[in-house]
């Protein structure tokens, strides 16, 4: 294993200085195709109904990704001592930003997590949330007499919205994207930072400026564009367990190399 050495850098995008460990995450050499929404939603629907790879399976790959990247790159490969705050919302990408809170705590990171509304939480994420609960976790429902303190804050996660974004946010979801974006700390989002739209390629207001995006399976189209990048930064690919043949599926005809995680779980594109 290459060795964990540590650098202070400049956030492009945050405009903050951080130490950012530098780890054996191989950049992609081979070309891949960048779904679109509806593709995505294709995909999660073969891996369900066809192959019988159920959505809690897929939710914990991508969350433990997500962790090991906040660990590896951000935080010095050594959580003793550091603190996340994690931002939640109602569906998959909440779910999987819970998993990561679970992970990185068992590792021994101290955990804020919020999450947009407790109520509304899907299946699936409200047994991440039922765990978290029964771990003893700080588990609330953002209010705006609760945002956490900002001091002692090593690491913010992105789990506030997926794929299936329609609009500019409201709400809690809203209130949590501007309270990331003031916050002068590293922030890491799943999938893609909340406020992108993946198939138009466009940012609504407002947009999570990332430092670090771990996007799962395929990239989206969205995250090639260009003008993205102050929103998207490094870009990370995680394998959650998707087979190379459903890709090759009549109502996908995508040709994805089999080895494409090969070496790694998680490999960066740029």
């Amino acid at each position: 294993m290459l060795p964990f050495l540590r650098k202070l850098v400049l956030d492009q995008n945050r405009g903050t200085l951080y130490y950012l460990c530098e780890v054996p995450f191989s950049t992609l050499d081979i070309d891949i195709p960048y779904l679109t929404t509806a593709q995505m939603v294709e995909v999660d629907r073969l891996m369900i109904e066809q192959y019988q790879i159920e959505l809690i399976q897929m939710m914990e790959n991508a969350g433990r990704g997500l962790a090991l990247v906040a660990k590896e790159r951000f935080l010095n490969n050594n959580l003793n001592g550091k603190r996340i705050v994690v931002l939640a919302g109602t569906g998959g990408n909440g779910g999987g930003a819970m998993v990561a809170a679970r992970r990185l705590a068992s590792w021994g990171a101290a955990v804020d997590i919020f999450v947009t509304n407790t109520e509304n939480l899907t299946k699936v994420p409200r047994h991440q949330y039922d765990i978290l609960q029964n771990m003893g976790l700080s588990v609330q429902e953002w209010r705006d007499n609760n945002i956490p303190f900002t001091e002692s804050v090593d690491l913010i996660l992105d789990g506030i919205i997926g794929y299936s974004l329609s609009g500019n946010p409201r709400g809690k979801a809203k209130a949590m994207i501007e309270w990331a974006n003031r916050i002068e700390v590293p922030v890491l989002s799943l999938d893609t930072p909340s406020g992108i739209d993946l198939t138009e390629g466009k940012s609504y207001d407002p947009t999570v400026k990332a430092s670090a995006t771990l996007t799962l399976a395929l990239p989206k189209r969205g995250l090639r564009e260009s003008h993205l990048r102050p929103h998207i930064g490094e870009l990370y690919l995680a394998d959650i367990s998707v087979p190379a043949s459903l890709y090759a599926e009549p109502s996908l005809n995508l040709k994805v190399p089999s080895q494409l995680f090969a070496f790694s779980d998680i490999v960066r594109i740029y």
